[in-house]
């Protein structure tokens, strides 16, 4: 007998719920984040505590065994994963959800303590059905996101001839394993589609991401989340859990709507980023190679020079800052610009860095005030009026190509106009392209300035002569 009864355990899924709903509206505002975080821990560990003493009926040990060893798990990696690493952990986690519905599906499946049949018995197997699926495209697709993100992949996507047939022909294939697996399972097997269909949904998502080039990277991790999200619901449906359903459709709802507003920003339609081919090094204005122009270097002294001396700062943060880990050098100088009356902006663009919200992670990691923090589209009409602009690692979302070049691969996704401003100056170690792999013509024009290094170093003597 489970020690709470279910009158307490619905009152606490239902106090859970709007917990995570809270935190769902507490993250969607940085000044309310932390709030969010908070809300949505509390409402992890009364669902957590819900189901082990309300759900569970033996098997106590191991269940608070494998939590423990989980938490600590999860405590260390919190300690000791850099910001840097943040879009690699995201991804991690989600193809552990994945997994996770996976191993609950074969394990409702071989329940022998399931007693379903006729219509409860195929709504119950279509459910597992699913589950495994969703779980399944989730895991491996997690899996190829993290070796992308973390370098351990080419960024590149991986264009196989006919792909697009290959992956309706993956589609068609798990609908009719899905009806085979349904009727064998009503005359007691049901096994074998089962396996097949879980070893197609792997392969499906393992080609998925891998047609995804790195310039689409920041959609794939929320649509992954989106996925973990509906993988977690479906495994509510199998194990009759309300707050499971109710947390994964929140969890894949807010995913899919992040996606959207990801490709919104990209001026990029969704399906054609799930098709993939966005972001190869193909094309007229990708590769690294072609000379245009000369760059003109700039010294850190210089550069402070021409900071003390403008009335109107933009600084456009990007991966570059975030793998120096310059953030708090670029706070300490912000605060001394703004000491001598000097007008300081962040502009973050949408997609900026490897991750949704990361730069604006990373900022306010650094206690930058949020007052100061804007998205593109607020602060992309002032640049004219823009003294200096400072772009600290960020190639692609500053890249004057993607409105200029049609046969860019980036063409027609929105950018920070900065070249507008009177002066721009580019942080980067080298002429490398970005994640995209296109190059910029932002770097050759007359009014840039390239101040070559690693951004931390760099910015430090830039706080110096200031």
């Amino acid at each position: 007998m489970p020690i709470l009864p279910s009158g307490i355990v619905t009152v606490a899924y239902i106090g859970a719920t709007i917990l995570f709903i809270l935190a769902l509206r507490g993250l969607s505002d940085p000044e309310t984040s932390r709030r969010g975080n908070l809300f949505g821990m509390i409402g992890m560990g009364i669902a957590l505590v819900a189901t082990i003493f309300g759900a569970v009926t033996e098997n106590y040990a191991l269940l608070i065994g494998a939590t423990l060893v989980g938490a600590t798990i999860g405590l260390i990696l919190a300690r000791r994963v850099q910001m840097t690493q943040m879009p690699e952990l995201v991804a991690s986690l989600h193809s552990l959800v994945g997994l996770a519905a996976v191993f609950v599906g074969f394990a409702s499946f071989g329940d022998p303590e399931s007693h379903f049949v006729g219509v409860e018995k195929t709504i119950h197997d279509i459910e597992i059905y699913l589950g495994i699926l969703i779980g399944a495209i989730t895991f491996s697709g997690s899996v190829i996101a993290f070796g992308k993100l973390s370098g351990k992949i080419s960024g590149n996507p991986l264009i196989l001839p006919a792909r697009h047939w290959l992956n309706l022909g993956l589609l068609i294939a798990t609908f009719w394993f899905g009806a085979q697996f349904v009727e064998q399972s009503a005359a007691g097997g049901g096994m074998m589609p089962l396996v097949i269909m879980t070893g197609i949904a792997l392969l499906f998502g393992i080609h998925m991401v891998m047609a995804i080039g790195g310039a689409d990277m920041p959609v794939v991790v929320s649509m992954l989340n989106s996925y973990s999200g509906w993988a977690a619901s479906a495994t509510g449906f199998m194990l009759g859990n309300d707050l499971l359903i109710v947390t994964g459709a929140l969890v894949g709802s807010s995913g899919a709507i992040l996606s959207y507003i990801m490709c919104r920003a990209m001026n990029r339609k969704f399906l054609a980023v799930i098709a993939g081919g966005f972001g190869t090094t193909s094309g007229s204005s990708a590769g690294g190679g072609e000379d245009q122009g000369e760059v003109a270097p700039i010294d850190a002294s210089e550069t402070a020079e021409l900071l003390k001396n403008a009335r109107e700062v933009m600084i456009i943060p990007g991966y570059g800052m975030a793998v120096a880990q310059a953030q708090h050098t670029v706070h300490e100088i912000t605060k001394k610009l703004r000491s001598k009356g000097i007008n300081v902006r962040f502009g973050i663009h949408p997609v900026a860095g490897r991750m949704p919200g990361h730069m604006n992670v990373l900022l306010a990691e650094a206690k930058v005030p949020y007052d100061i923090v804007f998205e593109m589209d607020e602060v992309n009409e002032d640049f004219p009026n823009v003294d200096v602009s400072v772009v600290i690692g960020a190639n692609d979302i500053v890249n004057p190509s993607a409105l200029t070049d049609p046969e860019s691969p980036i063409a027609g996704m929105p950018v920070l106009e900065c070249w507008k401003g009177d002066t721009t100056i580019v942080l980067k170690r080298s002429m490398a392209t970005g994640y995209a792999g296109v190059q910029n013509p932002l770097f050759f024009l007359d009014n840039s300035r390239m101040l070559f290094g690693d951004a931390k170093e760099t910015l430090d003597g830039v706080l110096a002569e200031l």
